[in-house]
């Protein structure tokens, strides 16, 4: 009895905690999702899309054909537990508008791809198998030559996918990534970084625990003011999100984003063939990002032959960055340079 007692009044106080603490929302937020909830969703999903199939499962995919004359392929290769919805609209688009086939699909694990069944950490699968995910998608179209841009995971798949096949690399772009994240002699994600992350994560809860659309989409909104911080958020966009995400495709795979977090932490180094890598490069990282610090980044422009460098002064590690602007042209004069075959 006693027991009980004591587990209802934690619980009282652990809901009246999350009730108390409000992370600060823009004050028309309410009545944009009040908006979002009463009208018609945008469509996301605007090019050919399909499935590839890699290591037994199905990957899917969106292929975004430019208007006129394509001058090439970009392969998007997104971060730990993200999909095909998690690249910006804004960011697919500017490659699509100047000229790129642009091609982004949701990693395995995640969004409508394939859950991987009887996953465990004895029976993990590596960023190489991932790798493999990647080419099956280029597979698939019958690509046989890609730009690969790749953020944080993404970025550590890209490098895989560059090592094994160099030949259907016509330029890499690496974001805001590492070639070996558990590098002892490099920093690392500190406890600091962890507890605060922690304490700024509580207040989220609350939106999950009560669930139902409006939460999500309030969980959402809020995690992006607390972590990014930035004041230009586009309520309504992001709302339409994940809406779009909750009633057409599978939502947020937790799952998902702790199978890769192991992805990444057993695949080891790339150093030793990263130095072999003749693959044109630019490496894109922000100086003050908290996860995967700038020093990752510099190492890889110092191993990858003749990699160059985009240095984001005060930038974290969540895109979009600020001043976006630079960050497209700095992007769009590399691809430029290493046209496809």
């Amino acid at each position: 009895m006693y027991i009980a007692l004591f587990l209802l009044i934690c619980f009282a106080a652990i809901l009246a905690y999350l009730r108390s603490t409000k992370p600060t929302l823009p004050p028309e937020t309410d009545m944009i999702i009040d908006d979002v909830l009463n009208s018609d969703l945008p469509e996301f999903v605007v090019g050919q899309t399909g499935y590839a199939t890699s290591d037994g499962l199905r990957i899917w995919y969106e292929c975004i054909a430019p208007e006129g004359p394509t001058r090439g392929t970009v392969l998007l290769l997104v971060g730990s537990g993200g999909s095909a919805l998690d690249w910006p609209p804004k960011f697919v688009q500017t490659f699509v508008d100047a000229g790129y086939q642009t091609i982004r699909y949701d990693n395995r694990g995640t969004g409508i791809s394939d859950r991987v069944q009887n996953w465990s950490r004895k029976n993990s699968y590596s960023i190489v198998d991932m790798a493999g995910d990647a080419t099956a998608v280029l597979d698939a179209l019958n690509i046989p030559q890609a730009h690969l841009i790749g953020l944080s995971m993404g970025g550590m798949i890209a490098q895989e996918v560059a090592i094994a096949h160099p030949d259907r690399i016509a330029s890499l772009t690496l974001l805001s990534t590492s070639g070996f994240i558990g590098d002892p002699d490099l920093p690392s994600l500190t406890s600091s970084y962890l507890l605060t992350s922690f304490a700024k994560g509580i207040p989220l809860l609350k939106y999950r625990i009560l669930g139902g659309e409006r939460n999500l989409i309030k969980e959402r909104l809020a995690k992006v003011i607390a972590f990014i911080g930035y004041e230009d958020l586009d309520i309504r966009e992001t709302a339409e999100l994940v809406l779009y995400d909750l009633r057409k495709r599978s939502g947020v795979s937790i799952s998902g984003v702790f199978q890769h977090q192991v992805a990444v932490t057993v695949s080891g180094s790339r150093y030793d063939r990263l130095k072999t890598l003749r693959v044109p490069t630019l490496v894109v990282h922000g100086t003050d990002d908290p996860i995967i610090p700038l020093a990752h980044g510099k190492k890889l422009v110092e191993i990858i032959p003749k990699a160059e460098s985009l240095w984001l002064d005060g930038v974290g590690h969540a895109l979009p960055y600020p001043h976006m602007d630079m960050v497209y042209d700095g992007i769009l004069s590399h691809l430029g340079q290493h046209a496809a075959e």
